[in-house]
């Protein structure tokens, strides 16, 4: 099963996120994507957050694990701490290369946190831990929650389609 890493960081009021459009379903979701083999989630974490935006993070810490069944598997999502950088997909990247079809498009950007609970996002529970966990913050232990149902209504509104990177 897939294993993927996402991370929650959160500067001037905003929350760092992929706005998604494929195929005409436009969604949000948090930076991040698959673990590789032998590659431990918070490797890739960093991994994938220069890919995805190029920006530098530090001091990441595991806040959620979130069990989204198949095909998605298991999202560890971190908290880390802003380096530096602006959002911008790498030029290198497979979400870059996809982008340029013009069909499945990715754009990393800065979400003011008050807009979040008015945006389709990736997955329902996700979305419900972060708005409740930004106000309050975050826990000390991970949190392992199940979304699968929630990704099958997100599935719904989205046109059948989940940000797989």
């Amino acid at each position: 099963m897939r294993i993927a890493s996402r991370l929650i960081m959160v500067r001037n009021n905003q929350l760092l996120v992929m706005q998604r459009n494929k195929f005409g379903s436009e969604y949000y979701a948090l930076i991040g994507g698959g673990v590789d083999a032998g590659e431990d989630p918070m490797h890739a974490l960093s991994r994938e957050v220069r890919e995805e935006t190029g920006l530098m993070i530090a001091n990441p810490k595991l806040v959620y694990i979130e069990e989204a069944g198949k095909p998605y598997g298991t999202q560890y999502i971190f908290t880390a701490d802003y380096v530096s950088g602006e959002p911008v997909l790498s030029p290198d990247s497979d979400e870059a290369k996809i982008h340029s079809m013009g069909s499945n498009l990715y754009k990393p950007v800065w979400l003011d946190i008050e807009k979040l609970p008015n945006i389709p996002f990736l997955s329902t529970e996700l979305k419900n831990m972060l708005i409740r966990d930004l106000k309050n913050g975050f826990p000390e232990q991970p949190i392992k929650f199940s979304s699968s149902a929630n990704y099958e209504e997100s599935n719904e509104l989205s046109g059948g389609q989940y940000g797989q990177n």
